[in-house]
């Protein structure tokens, strides 16, 4: 096979206009062409007007030798994506891997360590996902939280009410990607996310494809309980010897998978204070922005066009304090969602539906954090959780300003700038539910971040036309970036690097930031615990 990369065709092109381009491109006839597939369809915007689709394809010709021969400008041997499993359970064994935690790296560990016949037993704090939508429409609907089921706790992870995204910048040289990608098709996901360049599902396709990757797991021989939270390892001599659950119950393992993802944060105090290595890292905290999808539109298409959908961004600021702003987890036709975990904290995030319909386009804008930034919170000695209280301290101002009940803090786009508290919406309407207080969020974080962000906005106009439309909206607080926290792992067998057979895994862990960077981390450590599995 061969892989063609930059074949670029209008948005309009018909469906035998990719074969066309790909005799022209290699120079030979229909004949000769036997077959070919799309690996990779971006779009290409740069040429507001002149709007192209760009493909990657592969294709298998006739006298596929000669035609490499010729040294063609972008034209080279396909890679080999197929995934091949590393090991297999032995036939006979005593104990089973043991996994904390159902997000993205969860399922995917015991995904792949059912298919290798390990028989996985997942341990998740929260419910099943359909008990979980219904404890999370409580708290957007009426204001009710349930600590243990909500957006970051229960089946499928904080991933699961998002867009879906399932695109990544993360080195894999093994295709690992496309494995995730595959395993949901086969759960119901469409095709084409196979080659769209920002593949995307949406909430309520993603509530069905966990169900069925659950069901699978289940059938290969794994176990699953919901509504089991841990609450303490069981450690002797460097090494796991099981888990403590919350109801007392005590499981037995020697091979345990930590994906509990990056809001865990008792599960992060208990693992301290078992002496599990954990270390700061960098986030980012911010405010969600809405504008109308329409505005988004027409500064990257020039108006809305149906077969694109509708239109994202990206964008970057370094500003004169050192601080770098980004737009993080924009959600195209999507609403900001409440995403809190604990009780008196607002938290914000973004997600969007397959069709990626609805009238406001939002984004995270948030600003680098560090570790130099947290040391002693709450006066106490610096230690490696900072983060945490970091994040807490943001989040309980943003309740306080929200006016209590989970309402958010909002301010008009021009208003902020200006330095002026708003009273009243204007062509901008709210999607976050409970509901949005306007109020001045120039207190809603730290003085150096707000500062940043006011610099980046008129900045980001001059990327985007229109993005400092005064009647756009901010709404506080996101804080949930990416984990506070990194618990150490040896590169070589990606165990912890103080507790023998204990294997961080995923976003909680710090080692993946997204649905898909944590699936395929969750497949790297299932393949670390078959190949080191006691018996094998």
């Amino acid at each position: 096979m061969l892989r063609l990369t930059e074949i670029k065709l209008p948005i309009t092109h018909a469906e035998g206009e990719i074969k066309a381009a790909i005799l022209k491109r290699l120079s030979i006839s229909a004949e000769d062409l036997l077959s070919f597939s799309i690996v990779k369809r971006g779009v290409d915007a740069r040429k507001r007007g002149h709007i192209q689709y760009t493909y990657t394809l592969e294709v298998e010709v006739r006298n596929q030798a000669a035609l490499l021969a010729k040294r063609i400008t972008q034209v080279s041997i396909a890679p080999d994506t197929q995934y091949r499993y590393v090991a297999q359970a032995p036939l006979q064994s005593d104990t089973r891997p043991v996994i904390i935690g159902m997000g993205p790296a969860g399922l995917f560990a015991g995904l792949l360590l059912a298919q290798m016949g390990f028989r996985p037993l997942i341990l998740e704090r929260g419910k099943a996902v359909r008990e979980r939508t219904k404890d999370t429409f409580g708290l957007w609907r009426q204001g009710v939280l349930n600590p243990e089921s909500n957006v970051q706790f229960g089946e499928g992870g904080a991933g699961t009410f998002s867009d879906g995204k399932l695109y990544s910048q993360i080195k894999d040289p093994r295709h690992l990607g496309r494995k995730v990608l595959e395993e949901f098709i086969k759960a119901g996901a469409p095709e084409e996310i196979l080659y769209t360049a920002k593949p995307h599902i949406g909430t309520f396709r993603l509530v069905g494809m966990v169900e069925k990757m659950r069901e699978t797991i289940q059938a290969l021989g794994g176990e699953i309980r919901f509504q089991s939270r841990v609450a303490d390892l069981c450690i002797a001599d460097g090494k796991v010897q099981g888990v403590l659950l919350a109801s007392g119950e005590t499981i037995g393992c020697t091979q345990l998978v930590l994906a509990v993802g990056h809001s865990a944060r008792d599960t992060f105090e208990m693992l301290h204070k078992r002496g599990v290595y954990i270390e700061p890292k960098p986030f980012s905290i911010g405010f969600r922005i809405e504008h109308p999808q329409s505005l988004i539109d027409r500064a990257r298409y020039g108006s809305s066009l149906d077969k694109l959908g509708a239109a994202d961004y990206k964008l970057v600021h370094h500003a004169s304090n050192g601080r770098s702003v980004y737009s993080f987890c924009m959600c195209p036709g999507g609403t900001v969602v409440a995403a809190t975990s604990e009780a008196g904290c607002v938290v914000t995030n973004g997600m969007s539906q397959y069709s990626r319909s609805e009238r406001n386009a939002n984004s995270g804008i948030v600003v680098g954090i560090t570790p130099e930034d947290f040391p002693g919170i709450a006066g106490a000695a610096s230690n490696p959780l900072d983060g945490i209280e970091f994040q807490r301290r943001w989040e309980r101002r943003a309740y306080e300003l929200g006016g209590s009940n989970y309402c958010a803090p909002g301010q008009l786009l021009g208003d902020f700038l200006a330095g002026r508290p708003s009273v009243d919406f204007d062509t901008v309407k709210p999607s976050y539910t409970p509901g949005v207080h306007l109020t001045d969020l120039s207190s809603a974080l730290p003085g150096y971040a707000i500062a940043a962000i006011r610099e980046a906005l008129p900045a980001f106009a001059k990327q985007l036309a229109g993005f400092d439309l005064p009647d756009a909206l901010l709404t506080g607080v996101e804080t949930r970036t990416s984990s506070p926290i990194r618990i150490r792992r040896n590169d070589s067998d990606l165990q912890s690097i103080n507790i023998r057979g204990l294997y961080p895994a995923g976003e909680g862990a710090g080692y993946a930031g997204g649905i898909l960077s944590a699936a395929v981390d969750g497949i790297l450590v299932a393949e670390a615990v078959a190949i080191n599995y006691p018996g094998r």
